[in-house]
């Protein structure tokens, strides 16, 4: 059951808890006894419309906010060590996938995917298109890059669009200096200028900016500057995320608070780029009139809440229904550094079952589904939730009429949205409607 006393820090406390990326959170993963074979987990899911993505844990810099599974500037023979062990493992995969299989998406992330030599990209492609049978000219293919890494190799942003790259996500996080130097980001303004104008001219259909709001020395004026400076490029898509200051990372050990003008800028952000057309997609997201169709390609479209992702890599996550699973999770150096050996080293048949994840019972995979789509603009489609579960949304979680007795969703005969108020709390809503199970086993994870 969801925990109703939360409901009064829900409407009237911070905005800010925890992003909500994925339901159950990283950080409610465990070992798995006994491992479960791949073959065992895969064979009774819908394999027609898979995700692939390949997890690339390396960058130039450890930014100061940064919480993911990442490590900078590793020896330069990691990355073939690494590129070895991930063939050994989508080896092992594919085999346990069976014959009967087909990807409708594919990401790169990380980290940051670029870091790679253009030879050790080639490799990953490869890997997609050999092993896998992707067909990279027809299925939509994103991935993430950086400033420096997008304009070292002039070649490298040539040969993503060549294997078939149809969007690119580049992290600016902000175009004033002193900003990304405050959270420890070595970043200079005219290095991102021609990264962007260097992706523009690589012909990618969609362009994604990321930036951020919440950071130290930020004001509603250099936080128009940046937005300003990002809609110069006409990006497809806009991801605004707060910053948030987590254990272990190098913003972590300050003392400040970080909770004070972080609505406020996303307020202002959300009238700015509204007024220049674009559409609020989720609180992090928004599209331009000008972006290409989500669907596109002759396959079926991937949907996260339906379907599976088969994550490749030391850092990547897979989902079926009724488990996730991956490698163990680290932010600190050494916790990271040690779960890369283990990666690294780790013997063929250690890649065929999953031994580090997660189950979700019914309950799960409710809520999962519902965090999912509650908390788009669009909300819950009622009708597809019974399809999907054979139950009412509002039979299994009444406790969700709260959230219209305080403002934050509005219900009607077919759908149940997030107002205004509701969308800019999304990081309170996703948390709150976590179960007890999930966050008690949340409350036990000892983070390195």
């Amino acid at each position: 059951m969801i925990v109703t006393e939360r409901r009064g820090g829900l409407i009237e406390g911070t905005p800010y808890e925890s992003y909500a990326y994925a339901y159950p959170h990283k950080t409610a993963y465990g070992p798995l006894a006994p491992p479960v074979p791949l073959a065992e987990l895969w064979a009774g899911e819908a394999r027609d419309a898979l995700f692939l993505y390949f997890h690339i844990p390396f960058c130039e810099m450890r930014c100061g906010f940064c919480n993911l599974f990442t490590t900078p500037n590793p020896p330069e023979e990691t990355e073939a060590l690494y590129l070895a062990a991930l063939e050994r493992q989508a080896q092992q995969v594919r085999a346990a996938l069976g014959g009967d299989v087909r990807f409708a998406r594919m990401a790169l992330g990380g980290g940051t995917p670029t870091y790679l030599s253009s030879a050790g990209l080639m490799r990953v492609f490869d890997l997609a298109e050999r092993l896998f049978g992707t067909d990279l000219a027809r299925i939509p293919i994103s991935v993430e890059t950086s400033p420096r890494t997008a304009t070292e190799a002039p070649g490298k942003l040539s040969l993503l669009r060549d294997r078939g790259v149809d969007r690119i996500s580049i992290g600016v996080q902000s175009f004033v200096e002193a900003e990304t130097a405050a959270i420890g980001r070595a970043q200079k303004t005219p290095l991102v200028e021609a990264a962007l104008a260097a992706i523009r001219a690589a012909g990618f259909p969609t362009l994604n900016i990321d930036l951020m709001y919440g950071l130290p020395g930020q004001t509603p004026a250099t936080w128009e500057q940046s937005l300003r400076a990002a809609l110069a490029y006409t990006p497809e898509e806009i991801y605004l995320y707060p910053l948030y200051v987590r254990p272990l990372t190098g913003l972590g050990l300050s003392a400040r608070a970080w909770d004070d003008q972080r609505l406020s800028l996303y307020r202002q952000a959300c009238d700015l780029l509204g007024a220049a057309g674009y559409e609020q997609v989720s609180m992090r997201m928004f599209r331009a009139p000008h972006a290409p169709p989500e669907t596109q390609g002759d396959g079926p479209v991937y949907c996260c809440q339906e379907d599976g992702m088969v994550g490749l890599g030391c850092g990547a996550r897979s989902y079926t229904r009724a488990l996730h699973y991956s490698s163990e999770y680290a932010v600190g150096r050494a916790g990271v550094k040690s779960i890369l050996a283990d990666y690294i080293a780790r013997p063929d048949a250690a890649f065929a079952v999953a031994d580090y994840g997660a189950a979700l019972s019914p309950d799960e995979q409710r809520r999962r589904y519902l965090i999912y789509t509650l908390l788009t603009v669009d909300g819950v489609d009622r009708a597809a939730y019974r399809a999907r579960f054979g139950t009412d949304l509002l039979t299994d979680l009444p406790q969700l009429t709260e959230l219209e007795e305080g403002g934050l969703a509005v219900r009607t005969a077919d759908r149940l949205r997030l107002t205004s108020r509701g969308i800019e709390r999304s990081d309170v809503v996703g948390p709150w409607l976590y179960s007890d199970a999930a966050r008690a086993q949340m409350g036990t994870f000892a983070l390195r």
